[in-house]
């Protein structure tokens, strides 16, 4: 195991100074690759269009790969006199690659001082910081290059790019000095090996986003997006052999891929003369059709028979181009939010766009018969009378002599519906509250909570309803009845993870498929049965790509984007910690160690906790991704408390009217009996850590507790009321959280609850952070906070990201909010303000 000591760790020795001397380290090993040969250009003219001479820099702006473990790359060993020293062929010009890396555990600014006898390049992460044009005669003559560095808790990979001259050079002669002046400060050197996680791990890189089966089972198609360390990235599909994985096509961008109903052909969208054009590829031998030219739409469902496809287009409300507006209803303040969708049936064989609906109301289409005579569709309105604010009505449509059946008629809770595969039974998702509350299973005088969601079954023929679901705990999030063996698949929220059960209508049994990931973000079924695909990532790794066999259930792996970057990677564990409430009630949670935990040292802990009422799934990639907190030196405990789906109806509704009642309690006790289960925390330096909804778990805690010693809140909900009024989903998120509860009929609930009519019990050092654009909930939130707390005397600080949303986007901001609160921990939990104040 490599150790890290106080002070500094170098991999041939230590280095103690005392306190606050500011100390040269020299560096004594560093990766070698090389020599890269390179060539002299015929000099045309003595000067180039800048009227810049030709010299030893314009060489070393030849491009070179940096990544050396494409070099053959070995370690080097300085001399006693802290130079390395490299024989080099004198009969070639060339570029040699001398790196090491240098592992922060804390903020950090330091002077790198390099030295060598002909010209280099200094790349610090991949960007050039300094360069050597001097040509030295003996190392008393050489003229070091200094470069300042603010070193961030992560790694950073310091490469030279040194540059030997045909019939001059005979030796690599080079120095590299670090000036630290920071003597407590943490972190290793070394030419190689593994390192810390950091944000750009979690926020750069290729990520897998989508997969899909063809019909037969003989093709997939899958989608990766590749993230940049700037505001771009990119995106392409693949296409390859679903046995051996072979690579077939790959698409750029703009056409994204999707298969045919019943037959291995692909569709996708091209961008044509006016508005685009759909395409039908067949991957057998490549060649393409045109299916349809010109058209405009928001969605598109092909029927069975692939003979035609049901589009829906947006009808376009009249622009108010006056600067008063009236509003309708309260969602009229989104933009176009008074467009309405309709339905077409548009032919490929005679290429005509036949319209099926007609109106002012939106109206959707669910899905079409297995014969492909039939239309499941469904419309929606907005009924303010009524939690939770919208009613859905089902219908079946007979295209051919368009005769309607009523399915369901002005239900608020019903989502969405599908066909079984004969066409007999319609599977439905909704609340527990669906279908006059069939499906509720929750205990006296609670309300279920409308995120929870079921399934059912409806026999058409007599319309019967059955909650499938109904004493089942997992919530589900997407359902497929097969055709092939006649099951339905549920892709469900089940506690901390997301998992796939099959569902058997005959028996009326649930069985867990045993799949290689905790979270499953899509399954992809072939018509087939026999074989399906599925993306998922864990709580230490991103998103993999699966092939399984749906008999044996055996997982085969065909896509691991990140696996190089993993590779040199070292994550802490992740450990689970379960506890019992002072009501008997089983808590779930979990903590993530820092790589090299020693279990004899302190720690600082964060604890954190859902936002809304949705778990801390066991993601890798998150907006607030635990493994980056807990590689800077934190223990990081979650937990699943009070209000959360995914561990039955009745736990969930504890979520509903309660706005922190009993959460609250739990996430102290929770913290306090980690605490006592694992005497490496450090009990006087625990912070926590939430956003939104669990922002206003941050907000709220800190009026019920003073065992934390720093709090972030992000997006946080101060005034349940104002909120409730001003947020764009407010009133309707509300609908849920404080089901039938409004500022007129229980203000206590609305001012009691609310953690800005007792800002005057806070007394935790609390950052808020807030994008200025939230539409969610609106940065007036916080900022009533920070007024309160300002005028309080207590300690508050408010980082406002300008122009964005509820989530923060952009890659510079998204870095620069995260180290906002890296640095506020570091502060209050570690007794490191440096950063912080650099900050300010």
């Amino acid at each position: 195991m490599k150790k890290t000591f106080s002070i500094l760790s170098i991999l041939t020795g230590l280095y103690f100074f005392p306190a606050n001397a500011q100390k040269e380290i020299l560096i004594e090993q560093y990766m070698y690759s090389g020599p890269i040969v390179i060539h002299k250009p015929l000099i045309i003219d003595r000067t180039d269009v800048n009227d810049n001479p030709f010299n030893a820099k314009s060489l070393l702006q030849t491009e070179t790969e940096i990544n050396q473990d494409k070099q053959g790359s070995k370690i080097i060993q300085t001399d006693s006199t802290g130079f390395i020293i490299i024989p080099t062929d004198t009969s070639r010009t060339s570029v040699h690659l001398l790196g090491f890396h240098i592992d922060a555990d804390r903020f950090n600014k330091v002077r790198l001082e390099i030295s060598g006898m002909s010209p280099f390049n200094v790349i610090v992460n991949g960007k050039t910081e300094g360069f050597n044009a001097h040509n030295a005669k003996d190392t008393a003559d050489i003229d070091p290059v200094y470069i300042n560095l603010t070193l961030e808790p992560k790694q950073y990979q310091i490469m030279v790019q040194y540059f030997t001259e045909k019939g001059k050079t005979d030796t690599i002669r080079l120095k590299s000095l670090i000036s630290v002046k920071d003597t407590l400060s943490q972190f290793t050197l070394l030419p190689e090996g593994k390192r810390r996680l950091n944000l750009n791990d979690i926020i750069t890189g290729n990520r897998l986003t989508d997969a899909s089966i063809s019909p037969s089972g003989k093709y997939y198609l899958s989608s990766y997006r590749n993230f940049y360390p700037t505001e771009k990235s990119f995106t392409y599909h693949e296409l390859r052999e679903t046995k051996n994985n072979r690579l077939i096509y790959r698409f750029p961008s703009s056409e994204k891929p999707f298969w045919m109903p019943f037959s291995d052909l692909i569709c996708f969208w091209r961008q044509g003369a006016t508005d685009k054009d759909f395409i039908q590829l067949n991957p057998q031998n490549m060649q393409e059709s045109t299916l349809a030219e010109g058209l405009n739409v928001e969605s598109i469902y092909i029927a069975p028979n692939e003979q035609f496809m049901i589009v829906g287009k947006k009808d376009k409300a009249p622009v108010e181009t006056v600067p008063l507006k009236r509003l309708r209803e309260p969602d009229d303040r989104i933009e176009n939010f008074r467009d309405r969708i309709s339905l077409y049936r548009y032919s490929f064989a005679d290429k005509t766009l036949d319209r099926i609906t007609f109106g002012k109301t939106n109206t959707y289409l669910d899905d079409i018969s297995p014969d492909s005579k039939k239309l499941l569709i469904h419309t929606s309105q907005r009924d303010l009378k009524e939690r939770p604010f919208v009613s859905y009505s089902y219908f079946l449509l007979d295209y051919d002599n368009m005769q309607c059946d009523t399915l369901l008629y002005d239900d608020h809770f019903v989502q969405q519906a599908s066909f079984s595969p004969d066409g007999k039974n319609v599977l439905f998702e909704g609340t527990p509250e669906a279908f006059n509350k069939t499906g509720e299973n929750i205990q006296p005088g609670q309300i279920a909570n409308g995120y929870d969601i079921q399934a059912f079954i409806m026999n058409l023929s007599n319309k019967e309803v059955k909650a499938i679901t109904k004493n089942f705990n997992p919530s589900v999030s997407g359902s497929k009845w097969s055709a092939a063996d006649h099951k339905i698949y549920l892709r469900t929220i089940d506690e901390d993870r997301e998992q796939v059960y099959r569902y058997d209508p005959k028996s009326g049994q649930f069985e867990h498929l045993k799949l290689n990931e905790d979270i499953i973000q899509k399954i992809s079924l072939s018509n087939k049965g026999e074989t399906a695909l599925y993306v998922g990532q864990s709580a230490s790794n991103p998103n993999r790509l699966y092939r399984l066999d749906l008999k044996s259930q055996k997982s085969v792996l065909l896509a691991d984007p990140m696996e190089k970057t993993l590779s040199q990677i070292h994550l802490g564990e992740v450990n689970t910690f379960e506890f019992i409430s002072k009501d008997s009630t089983r808590i779930q949670g979990r903590y993530y160690l820092p790589p090299n935990f020693d279990p004899g040292k302190k720690y600082p802990l964060i604890v954190y906790y859902y936002g809304g009422t949705t778990p801390v799934a066991r993601l890798f990639d998150s907006r607030y991704p635990l493994h980056v907190y807990a590689a800077q030196g934190y223990v990081v405990y979650t937990l699943q408390p009070s209000g959360t789906i995914g561990f039955g109806q009745s736990f969930s509704a504890r979520h509903v009217n309660a706005w922190g009642k009993q959460t609250a309690d739990e996430i102290i006790e929770g913290a306090q009996k980690f605490c006592e289960a694992h005497p490496f925390i450090n009990t006087s330096k625990i912070g926590c850590l939430g956003a939104s909804y669990g922002g206003f778990m941050t907000q709220y805690l800190q009026t019920q507790t003073h065992i934390f010693a720093a709090a972030v809140s992000h997006a946080g909900i101060s005034n349940i009321a104002s909120y409730w009024g001003e947020g764009y989903w407010g009133y309707s998120y509300s609908g849920i959280a404080s089901a039938d509860s409004y500022p007129w009929n229980n203000p206590k609930l609305y001012t009691e609850q609310s953690p800005l009519f007792h800002a005057d019990k806070i007394n935790t050092p609390l950052l808020l952070l807030h994008g200025s654009a939230d539409t969610n909930v609106p940065v007036g939130e916080s900022i009533q906070m920070f007024n309160a707390l300002k005028i309080l005397g207590k300690t508050v600080e408010f980082i406002q990201v300008e122009g964005e949303n509820h989530a923060i986007a952009s890659y510079k901001k998204r870095l620069e909010w995260n180290y906002y609160i890296f640095a506020w921990f570091a502060k209050w939990l570690k007794d490191e303000p440096e950063w912080w104040n650099e900050k300010k």
